[in-house]
C-alpha cells in the first residue's frame, strides 16, 4: 500500500484532515456540499437530530440522522480551488488510514450532491428553476492538474465546443459529466437538465464586464446559440467542474443541482429566493435517502 508523507497527507494535531478538520467517523457517505456556511444550517434544520458539528475555516459540518438516514452537510466555500481540498481530504478521511498514512485496501464510495445557487443561460428557464448539471464545462484549470480519463462521449461534445470557437484562445475548458445514477435521483418533470458552466470567477470569468475590460463580453450570447444533439448550455456557477472531475475519478457519485436566481438573458434577479431553497432542500434530502 502506498503511504504517504506528512508534507503531501497533511493532518492536523487530532489525526483530522488538515482544512475540514474531520475524520470519517464525522461524516456519512452521503454528503450535501454547500458553498455558503450560512446553508449549512439551513440544511442540518431539517434533521431530526445532530450529532456532530465542526468548523474550521470555511468549512462547517454537521452530520445528523435524517429520517433514520445518517447524512452530513459541508459548506466548500466559493469555487473550485476549494473544492479541490474538499474532493481530495474527504476521500482521505475515508480512504487512506490517517494513523499510517497508508491507502486502505478497500474503497468507500461516497455520495457528493453539491446544492447551490446559479445564473441561467437560456431565456426559457424560468427563475427558481431546478437545475440539474448533466455534465461540467471547466473554464477553471483544476482539471488540467489531475491524470483524468475522459470518455469518448465527453472528448466529442467538448470538441463540438471548441469548434464553435466560444472562448478566447488561452482559455483552454475541460468537460467532464456527473455520476448518471446519482443525478437520476433528483430528476423530476419539472426540473432542467444540460451543460453547467463552471467558471473561475463571478464577473469577467462570466462574461460580466463592470469597469475593466474584458474577453468575455459577447460569451452569453456565443452560450445561449450553442446546441449539440440535445446537448445546450444552461447555467453558470462556480465549483461542478473539479466536483465532477476529481470525485468521479477517484471512484465516488457526484451531482449538482442548483437553484437558478438570476436569469442573465431575460436580465432577471430573484429578489428573495430563500422559500424556493429551502424547498430545494426538502427536494434533495427526499432524493438523497430514496
Amino acid at each position: 500500500m502506498r503511504k504517504f508523507a506528512p508534507t503531501e497527507l497533511v493532518l492536523n494535531a487530532k489525526n483530522q484532515v488538515y482544512h475540514l478538520g474531520v475524520s470519517s467517523k464525522d461524516l456519512s457517505t452521503k454528503i450535501i456540499l454547500v458553498g455558503d456556511q450560512e446553508r449549512v444550517s439551513l440544511v442540518s434544520e431539517q434533521f431530526d437530530s445532530i450529532e456532530f458539528k465542526s468548523n474550521h475555516r470555511e468549512f462547517f459540518c454537521h452530520t445528523g440522522l435524517y429520517k433514520n438516514k445518517r447524512i452530513s452537510v459541508l459548506s466548500t466555500g466559493i469555487g473550485t480551488d476549494n473544492i479541490d481540498i474538499v474532493v481530495n481530504e474527504l476521500d482521505a478521511a475515508f480512504n487512506i488510514n490517517l494513523e499510517t498514512r497508508e491507502e486502505k485496501p478497500n474503497q468507500t464510495k461516497l455520495e457528493l450532491l453539491r446544492i447551490g445557487t446559479c445564473g441561467l443561460l437560456q431565456v426559457d428557464i424560468p427563475i427558481h428553476s431546478y437545475v440539474l448539471s448533466d455534465y461540467a464545462l471547466g473554464l477553471d484549470n483544476v482539471g488540467h492538474f489531475y491524470s483524468i480519463n475522459y470518455t469518448d462521449q465527453e472528448k466529442e461534445l467538448l470538441k463540438s465546443i471548441q469548434d464553435c470557437a466560444l472562448f478566447p484562445q488561452h482559455i483552454i475548458p475541460y468537460l467532464k459529466k456527473s455520476s448518471d445514477n446519482f443525478l437520476t435521483k433528483f430528476e423530476t418533470n419539472h426540473t432542467i437538465k444540460g451543460i453547467t458552466v463552471t467558471s473561475s470567477g463571478f464577473y469577467g470569468p462570466q462574461g460580466r464586464a463592470l469597469r475593466l475590460p474584458t474577453y468575455t463580453k459577447d460569451l452569453q450570447e456565443k452560450l445561449q446559440r450553442f446546441k449539440h444533439n440535445e446537448h445546450r448550455f444552461v447555467n453558470f456557477e462556480m465549483e461542478s467542474s473539479a466536483l465532477f472531475a476529481l470525485g468521479t475519478s477517484l471512484g465516488h457519485s457526484c451531482a449538482t443541482i442548483c437553484l437558478g436566481i438570476a436569469n442573465r438573458p431575460a436580465k432577471k434577479f430573484s429578489s428573495d429566493y430563500s422559500s424556493h431553497m429551502k424547498a430545494l432542500i426538502q427536494h434533495a434530502l427526499e432524493r438523497l435517502i430514496d
